[in-house]
This record gives C-alpha cells, structure tokens and sequence, in this order.
C-alpha cells in the first residue's frame, strides 16, 4: 500500500472512532461525550442511569452493527473479486434467502431467539452448500454455474418465505415474520455481540490475510495458476468464509441490504482496486456506514425504522449515481 492509501485508511479510522462517540451521544436521553467517556473508563462517579443507558442499551447495539456492517461490506467486496462483477452482493449463492426461510420458519413454529437464530444460520449454510453442489461439473465449480445456482436456490428459499408466510397467523405471526425479515438491531445483547465477534472477526482476518491473493483472483484463471495460486482452493476458502460471515448476520440481525454492494465500490472510489487496501477499507467503511444506518433508524422517529428500508433508500440512489458515472467512463 502506497502513503496515500495508508493516509486514507487511517482517516477512516479516526472518523469511525468520532461516530462511535457520536452515535452513543444521540438518542431520546442525550449525553454528553464527558460521560460516554467516563463510562467507558468505568467511573464510578458516573450517573447509574446514564450509565446503564449506555453501557446494557447502546454499546452492545452499536458493537454489533459495527461488526455486522464491517462483515458484509468484506464479503461483498471478496464476492465481487471472486465474480470479477462489481455487480455482485453477498447474497447471490442464496444465503440470506435461506437464513430468511429458517428464521420465519422458526418464527412460525413458535420458537425462542435460540431457535430462530439457530435455523436462520443453519438454513443459509444449508442453502449456499446445495448452491455448490448443483454447480460442481466435472467436480469442478464453474462461476458461471455458480450464478445461475446461485439463483434457482434463492428463488426456490423465496417460495418457501412466501408460503411460510401465507400459512401464518396474520395478527402476530406474520408481522413478526415481516419485520425480522427487513432487518433489525433492537434485540441485540452483549451475548450476540460475543457471537458475531467469535464468527465474523475470525472470517475477517482470513480474507484479510488473502487480499494480496484476491488482487491475483481478479486476473484471468491461467495467470493467476501461471503465478502459483490454486484457484479452486483460494475461490472455495473466500465463498466458505463469506458465506459464513453473512448467514451469522443475518440470523442474529435479519437481512440488511446493499451494504454489501454498495461499499465495495466507495472504498474502490477512496483507495483503488488493490485488495490490499480495499478490504481494510471496506472493513471500516461497512463499520461506519450500518452504525450510521442504525443511528438514524432510533432517531428519526418514535417507533423504530427497519435497517434494510434505510439502506435501500440510500444505498439504491446512490448506487445509481455510481453506475451512470462508470458507465460514461467505459465501465461495466
């Protein structure tokens, strides 16, 4: 990475620590940057309201939208090297469809948040691995089979959503169904925090760890085998990892939009295509941008916005905006 790179990651960071004070500053009880401070540093002369305010009803919900924002935004981002389509989110092999299906399914069954979150997961994973599965010809993964896979998968969880949702009780079921499905931080505790950490930052420190690789990927397949890389290996490691990090995210947050389109291409806009910088920025740019999402749907108005209505009123104009100009350009 070049100065101007490290410059701008570093910029990043420091607006993203400048948001995180922020974002536990606002709200319907305001407080003061002192006392987010004093909370932090476990003061004891701290207000105990303030300081419950903070530290059991903002923090863990801030934490996870940070974790979970930073995840898609990588994957999307790894997807997009491994597609070589800028084009290309996260949920492409089907799983937010499938963790769709498994979390209104257990909605539907009257089950706990154990339940819900546990076949959300297990039903995406489920998902992307009967995607590779169709796709393998000649035990070997084409793209192009992964794609078409991809979507016959997703439309198949969709049709299931769409009857597990039509069976449901319309008076307190089906809404319930409907609102997890559009996204949500308002149930998150220091426990989902735990597991977000456990899963999403581990995946991200793998991709991390093949960025250098991806910048390879984004070559045709013989070059890249002509200059050492296993092509199959690296592209199964990246879609396993991505995979997991999005299926953790959305069965413990719902399904959030965009996120995973749209920063890739902002971070390719402030560092350039070189994955080296790239998914560091996107890390802190999915980071910074679902924390403002989520800041935004508690403040707006009294009763809570879901996540994914926010993204896509932002994240589609803009990306909009993105297109026209990269097609002038002689882009896509």
């Amino acid at each position: 990475m070049n100065k101007k790179v490290r410059f701008t990651l570093l910029l990043l960071a420091a607006a993203l620590a400048a948001m995180f004070i922020f974002s536990i500053c606002i709200g319907r009880y305001g407080i003061s940057p002192a006392d987010v401070i004093k909370a932090l540093t476990f003061d004891p002369n701290l207000d105990p309201l303030e300081k419950n305010v903070i530290l059991q009803v903002r923090l863990p919900r801030i934490l996870m939208s940070m974790i979970v924002g930073a995840g898609l935004a990588c994957s999307g981002a790894s997807y997009q090297c491994i597609f070589g389509n800028p084009l290309v989110s996260p949920d492409i092999l089907g799983v937010s469809a499938g963790a769709g299906f498994g979390a209104a399914l257990g909605i539907l069954l009257a089950g706990g948040s154990f339940l819900v979150q546990g076949q959300a997961l297990f039903m995406g994973l489920a998902a992307v691995a009967l995607v590779l599965a169709i796709s393998r010809i000649n035990k070997k993964t084409e793209l192009f089979m992964l794609v078409l896979s991809g979507v016959i998968v997703a439309a198949f969880f969709e049709a299931l959503i769409s009857l597990v949702k039509y069976v449901a009780d319309p008076q307190n079921t089906l809404p319930a169904i409907t609102v997890w499905l559009m996204g949500s931080l308002a149930s998150v505790s220091y426990e989902k925090v735990m597991i977000s950490f456990a899963t999403i930052v581990p995946c991200m420190l793998i991709l991390m760890a093949l960025r250098w690789k991806m910048n390879l990927m984004s070559l045709e397949e013989e070059e890249a085998i002509s200059m050492g890389v296993n092509v199959g290996k690296v592209r199964m490691i990246i879609i396993v990892v991505s995979t997991l990090m999005t299926a953790v995210s959305v069965s413990l947050c719902g399904i959030i939009g965009w996120i995973g389109l749209v920063i890739p291409h902002i971070g390719r806009f402030l560092v350039g295509d070189d994955h080296r910088g790239l998914i560091p920025a996107c890390v802190l740019l999915g980071a910074g941008y679902l924390l403002m999402i989520d800041s935004a749907a508690r403040t707006m108005t009294a009763a809570e916005l879901p996540l994914s209505i926010l993204t896509a009123m932002i994240g589609a104009p803009f990306f909009g905006v993105m297109l026209r100009k990269t097609m002038k350009n002689g882009g896509i």
